[in-house]
């Protein structure tokens, strides 16, 4: 029997609205409870090294807001471990980050990692926290992953997410070749599947209906949508298309 398929909401935009002007509105806390209500299964939010968007207070005060996990995504720094450790979410996720990039611009390098890393999440694994790794679709840092003793790896979905929204079909569906792929090989290791990353309503459907992925986390796409039909819309509209993806 297929698994069920949890949605992860990232409110990391709500927070670049408010930042654009200051002051304390739209309130990523706010869009954390609505998103909540509308039957998220998570709320995903990004603490960067920049705080371009989410600040410290605001992870503070979501994890004290919501009923569901909070799923923390940051690089892997001393700063950001500190900070992680005192406010104990269900997850952390581990991403790459470079001050001059927009968004994340591919996944985390484990395999060329793989010591520092394995040290660095030992302080969550003793905490309880789990510990997820935001990886491109490729052999080696699946299998990074598994050496190190993470509990999730999260496939970067950006790229076939691109070529789709490009019209260029032939390398999407080789990209979403290796997503299938690496999500098989990591089921078969023991590491709970994720997926994320550029997910909208016209491509989430072939990645929904991936059934070793359990989680999709959607951020972006969806506070953009909420801009025209509202939060709650849009996220109950994602979740029927996911979920008739996955039927």
């Amino acid at each position: 029997m297929t698994a069920p398929l949890r949605l992860g909401i990232n409110i990391d935009h709500v927070a670049t609205v408010r930042n654009a002007r200051g002051g304390a509105v739209p309130d990523p806390v706010r869009a954390a409870l609505m998103a909540e209500a509308a039957g998220a299964d998570g709320i995903t939010a990004h603490l960067r090294e920049d705080r371009r968007h989410i600040r410290d207070a605001d992870m503070t005060a979501i994890k004290a807001a919501i009923s569901v996990p909070l799923n923390f995504e940051m690089a892997a720094t001393a700063e950001m471990q500190k900070i992680a450790l005192l406010t104990r979410p269900n997850a952390v996720c581990l991403v790459p980050e470079r001050r001059e990039e927009r968004t994340t611009e591919g996944g985390l390098n484990v395999a060329d990692d793989d010591n520092r890393l394995a040290n660095y999440i030992a302080p969550f694994k003793d905490a309880g926290t789990r510990v997820s790794l935001f990886i491109g679709p490729e052999e080696r840092q699946v299998a990074a992953a598994a050496k190190i003793g993470a509990d999730i790896i999260e496939l970067h979905c950006g790229t076939y997410c691109d070529l789709h929204d490009e019209g260029r079909f032939d390398e999407r569906d080789a990209e979403l070749a290796r997503l299938t792929s690496m999500a098989k090989h990591a089921h078969a290791l023991g590491i709970e599947v994720h997926a994320g990353h550029g997910l909208s309503f016209d491509n989430v459907g072939p990645i929904a209906a991936l059934p070793e992925v359990v989680e999709l986390n959607i951020g972006h796409f969806l506070i953009g949508e909420a801009i025209f039909t509202g939060l709650d819309a849009a996220i109950k509209e994602m979740r029927r298309v996911m979920d008739e993806a996955r039927t």
